[in-house]
């Protein structure tokens, strides 16, 4: 094994201090926390990063409208993220802010070197810019020719002096890159998506400004002091400058990173200008960069503004961490999107948690105090029962490689496949039944078998649940370790005889929800107690429940074709974008009141998750929203450009 392959380096993405922790954030930082301590756990070195991004314009005046310098609100913002995940036991190594010295030197020598190697240059910038997102967006990208694309809000015409970056340069080798590395960028649909982007072209990538202060300076021997660095070099820089570069490289052997963890709405910065910039310095590139999906609540993405923010203390503080930990990873396929539920959560919690592992391990307290005063061997496990032994081995070889390719549900659903193992082979052989017999050799080993099988699932369970795992690992005799994990699961030993340790129970049945279920504008209001009427009102029939609305997933699309459909007085086919990975193609009756000319480019409502049905023989995948009086008919739109995907409700 070369020395690269023995250290591995993870990411989250540095958190920007415009907001407050949320489920999202927690979400990308318990993955990234999982496989830090798989990495650890299966001996290799490991280098855990996680920390704040702190400068731009939106930064600098947010701090100026609570009356702050930006170093002071930077500092309150970049502590809640830091204590939030020492709470959560995050096992990171550094914690690294943009406003850290290293940092700041470090960005300056990569941007020198640029410079001197030709791909910085200086010009003159003119063009739309974003500062919600701090991005810049061309002319085609703007919705309706002045709306961001990515959050709606209108964009602001820039035109100042600026140091560029050669990203046209580079468009050939990033996609030479992608086509050579098919896993470079997970789950791969990401890695289509962006080489379309990059198939269609690329322009120099402006990375100063001069307009606002809070920022790094550009190298001193410059001499060109009003530029401050472009948030994003600044920021991605933070994967290079938290191992020392351009300070003290000690760390820098930990390069290239192992997994970049990102959340898809920032695809573009780390899957195009970070490895441009990568290339530009000479460095090896990372091996994976893994995009994953957003969470949602109630189908909407979480916001301030909405009021709808799930702050993940609450949910750890009412369900308990480690099982939202486990729910957070096997709920929704990596890359895809999730709505936080509830009911989903206490599913989990009593169903997967409970039932299948709780339960076996009581199972075997239990039966291992009636049969043997608690004593458990794996002396005749082998030789009673090779076929579930070797099933064992079999689900457990091939985890790993699910583990890194960001497969996180699978590898967790594949986890569970030993369990019931376990379960079944108690109701297949029945061990009471054994005893009566007075076959207590093949009772005991039975038992000797069920304790192994809960021995290996919580070492690898234990990066997802560590607490919980050392807990089942006690009661089994041993502790959870490197050591151990070469013993059970890489050399496939089986446990030394032991005494059972009783436990509590390790998941305790919930029967209700234990948090508000909805944003306090929806659900403070059918909590308030309803006052006595005098008059009894006619009841309204038809009504639904909140939670059946939300089964609904409406959402705002672009049109971005429209055509007639042949021999047909009342349809259009359509194709809308929603923000997946294709547009959606749409039959919809309007074409007594829509020509095609009066949707391109127009935003419409839709159904997102009705079932595809066959129009004219055309393939329809969701309905637009109308209404229709005396007048006609008229399209239900949003009453000012909202970025695609948007979810309505």
């Amino acid at each position: 094994m070369s020395e690269s392959c023995k250290k591995a380096y993870i990411t989250t993405p540095i958190y920007y201090v415009n907001d407050i922790p949320h489920i999202g954030h927690a979400y990308t930082t318990i993955i990234a926390d999982t496989l830090a301590r798989y990495s650890r756990m299966a001996g290799l070195e490991t280098f855990f990063l996680t920390g704040t991004d702190e400068h731009g314009q939106k930064i600098e005046e947010a701090a100026k409208k609570r009356g702050k310098s930006p170093k002071e609100y930077a500092d309150e913002i970049s502590g809640r993220f830091k204590a939030l995940w020492d709470e959560f036991g995050i096992s990171y190594d550094r914690f690294i802010r943009t406003t850290d010295e290293d940092h700041k030197l470090g960005v300056q020598a990569a941007f020198k070197k640029m410079y001197d190697k030709g791909d910085i240059y200086k010009d003159v910038y003119r063009g739309h810019y974003c500062i919600s997102c701090e991005a810049f967006f061309t002319e085609m990208q703007l919705v309706d020719g002045e709306f961001c694309p990515e959050c709606g809000k209108p964009t602001q015409i820039v035109e100042e002096e600026s140091y560029f970056f050669r990203l046209s340069k580079y468009q050939e080798p990033l996609l030479k890159w992608y086509r050579e590395n098919e896993k470079c960028i997970l789950p791969k649909t990401r890695r289509n998506e962006v080489m379309r982007f990059v198939e269609g072209g690329l322009e120099d990538l402006s990375i100063t400004r001069t307009s606002f202060d809070w920022g790094i300076k550009l190298p001193q021997e410059m001499n060109d002091p009003k530029h401050v660095m472009y948030v994003w070099l600044d920021a991605l820089m933070n994967y290079l400058t938290a191992l020392g570069y351009g300070t003290d490289e000690k760390l820098m052997d930990f390069w290239p990173a192992r997994v970049h963890l990102i959340g898809k709405d920032i695809l573009r910065f780390h899957a195009v200008y970070w490895p441009a910039f990568l290339m530009s310095l000479d460095l090896p590139l990372p091996k994976h960069i893994a995009a994953h999906g957003w969470w949602t609540r109630n189908g909407e993405k979480m916001s301030k503004s909405k009021g709808n923010v799930i702050n993940p203390k609450e949910v750890a503080d009412a369900y308990g961490l480690e099982n939202f930990r486990y729910f957070m990873l096997r709920e929704v396929p990596f890359g895809g999107d999730g709505d936080f539920s509830q009911k989903a959560l206490i599913d989990r919690i009593n169903s997967d948690l409970g039932n299948d592992l709780g339960n076996l391990l009581n199972r075997l307290i239990g039966m291992s105090s009636k049969y043997s005063d608690g004593a458990v061997s794996s002396a005749k496990v082998a030789e009673l029962y090779p076929e579930e032994l070797a099933e064992l081995h079999a689900s457990i070889d091939w985890l790993e490689p699910l583990l890194y390719e960001m497969q996180l549900h699978r590898y967790l659903e594949e986890l569970w496949r030993p369990l019931s193992v376990a379960n079944k082979a108690i109701d297949r052989y029945q061990p009471w039944v054994l005893m009566k017999e007075g076959k207590e050799e093949q009772a005991l080993a039975l038992l000797g078998l069920i304790a192994n099988i809960l021995a290996k699932v919580s070492v690898m369970l234990h990066p997802v649940m560590p607490q919980t795992t050392q807990t089942i690992a006690r009661a089994l005799g041993f502790t959870i370790t490197p050591a151990a994990y070469e013993d059970l699961i890489v050399r496939k030993d089986l446990l030394s005889d032991f005494s059972v340790e009783k436990v509590p129970p390790l998941f305790p049945r919930i029967e209700e929800v234990r948090m508000a279920e909805a944003a306090p504008d929806v659900e403070a209001k059918q909590a308030e107690p309803k006052k006595a009427e005098k008059k009894a009102e006619k009841p309204i029939e038809g009504l639904i429940t909140i939670d059946q609305f939300f089964e609904t997933s409406l959402k705002v699309g672009t049109v971005v074709e429209a055509e007639e459909v042949p021999k047909s007085k009342k349809l259009l086919l359509l194709k809308v974008d929603l923000g997946e990975e294709t547009p959606r193609q749409i039959v919809a009756g309007i074409k007594e009141w829509y020509a095609p000319a009066d949707l391109l480019g127009t935003q419409v409502c839709v159904v997102a998750n009705l079932k595809p049905a066959k129009l004219m023989g055309m393939l329809s995948e969701g309905m637009l929203l109308a209404a229709k009086d005396d007048e006609g008919l008229a399209l239900i739109r949003p009453e000012r450009p909202v970025a695609v995907g948007t979810a309505i409700g």
